[in-house]
């Protein structure tokens, strides 16, 4: 899509971006698309239908990336986060997964999830939101008094980036196998995974009659798809120099392109090719309030935000579920705000969250993605064992429920079992 101006082309991905997101969090909020939900049935329950809605927004993300980026429509090698860097952070993908998978087990949602019960008029997302922005923010933020201090060096950065492993290639798994021919090797890859995954989810009846189950899946997976075209095929067309720019590259030749500074974006990164993830943009939005409400500081991500919050709202009032919800007593307050904390962490860390790692990062191939996906999946399942054993026997030690949860998760020996199911 060609533009005369920067400004026309940012303000066209801004609107178009806030249209697919308002459609998002009305569909996910009229389907009840929830992540953590996915992992609760699944564990509870033993339905794994949300699950395989999940991998359908997945299955449907590696095909429309595999197909644009073979079209030369996308290149996700240049994406905001950088899903395909050639440094692993393989230690903060899985900490930080882990993390964020607690997390969103105590807060009851993931930060798609916490959007969309904003919207439908939960008080406790808001302080979620409010903590997870706090965090999101001052991880990448100097923290004021601190110099350059970030809460990601102060903490992390001395301990866990040493741990990072610089490969000669890109980290999807394309690249990976056969660094030579890396786009026909992910698309032979991504067509088995794809393939690999719609048996699976198709195998189940319960799933094949729920309108719902599709929806959300077919919804959810286009959605990111959308976003990842809108952000990469926004070009300025400079006639008089018979040139075109992305709005990054623009951005980067900004003094030799532009007559003035008037309406440059305070970063380039968030101008990149990029989709749908929320625990960063919930950060930005904290940065975009701070700053006044100046335009320099909105971005793509942001705008998303407020668009899935707006969508949800609309379909909670259309649906008549608007609810005001509060904390039932000091107990569900308290893990509230320890989930939000840790998601702010975890999802920084792990450099997204079940949508921006889970199903966005996914579409990338990239084993970064891959090892945050299985650590969230992996932190929110134990969480709700453990959990479980909690309320079946007060008395027991964290450390029985503990032990009892890995046993049933099939980590350790069956002999090791400290409290029995019922």
């Amino acid at each position: 899509m060609l533009f005369e101006s920067f400004a026309d082309a940012q303000s066209t991905l801004f609107l178009a971006v806030f249209i697919v997101a308002f459609i998002l969090g009305a569909v996910v909020n009229k389907t009840n698309f929830c992540t953590m939900g996915a992992v609760s049935d699944m564990v509870n329950m033993g339905d794994y239908s949300r699950f395989r809605s999940w991998l359908l927004a997945i299955a449907i993300a590696i095909t429309g990336i595999l197909v644009m980026e073979f079209m030369g429509l996308v290149n996700a090698d240049n994406s905001y986060p950088p899903y395909r860097a050639s440094q692993l952070i393989w230690a903060e993908n899985i900490l930080g997964g882990f993390l964020f998978g607690i997390g969103m087990t105590l807060a009851s949602g993931c930060g798609n999830k916490t959007l969309i019960r904003i919207g439908g008029g939960n008080l406790k997302s808001t302080i979620v939101f409010i903590i997870i922005a706090l965090i999101a923010y001052f991880m990448a933020v100097p923290l004021p008094g601190a110099g350059d201090q970030t809460l990601y060096s102060i903490i992390f950065y001395d301990w866990i980036r040493p741990l990072a492993i610089s490969l000669e290639t890109h980290q999807d798994l394309g690249s990976l196998i056969n660094s030579d021919n890396s786009l026909v090797t992910r698309s032979i890859v991504g067509a088995v995974i794809v393939f690999l995954m719609l048996v699976y989810i198709l195998r189940s009846k319960g799933f094949r009659n729920n309108n719902d189950h599709w929806l959300a899946g077919i919804v959810v997976g286009a959605a990111v798809l959308v976003f990842w075209y809108l952000s990469s095929s926004m070009m300025v067309d400079l006639v008089d120099e018979g040139e075109q720019y992305s709005l990054s590259e623009y951005y980067e030749n900004w003094d030799m392109v532009s007559e003035s500074e008037e309406g440059k974006p305070a970063q380039g990164a968030a101008l990149s090719p990029q989709s749908f993830t929320f625990i960063n943009p919930i950060g930005q939005t904290l940065g975009y309030i701070s700053s006044g409400l100046q335009s320099s500081v909105l971005t793509a991500g942001i705008i998303s935000v407020f668009g899935v919050i707006l969508g949800s709202l609309f379909w909670a009032l259309i649906g008549k579920t608007f609810r005001i919800e509060w904390f039932f007593n000091l107990k569900d307050f308290i893990n509230h705000v320890i989930g939000a904390i840790l998601m702010g962490f975890g999802g920084t860390l792990a450099m997204g969250c079940t949508l921006g790692q889970g199903i966005t990062g996914l579409s990338t191939l990239a084993l970064g993605s891959i090892l945050a996906f299985v650590s969230i999946i992996f932190g929110s399942a134990l969480t709700m064992k453990i959990q479980y054993y909690q309320m079946l026997y007060e008395e027991a030690s964290f450390f029985a429920a503990l032990i009892t949860a890995l046993v049933e998760l099939r980590l350790l020996p069956a002999s090791m079992r400290k409290l029995e199911a019922l």
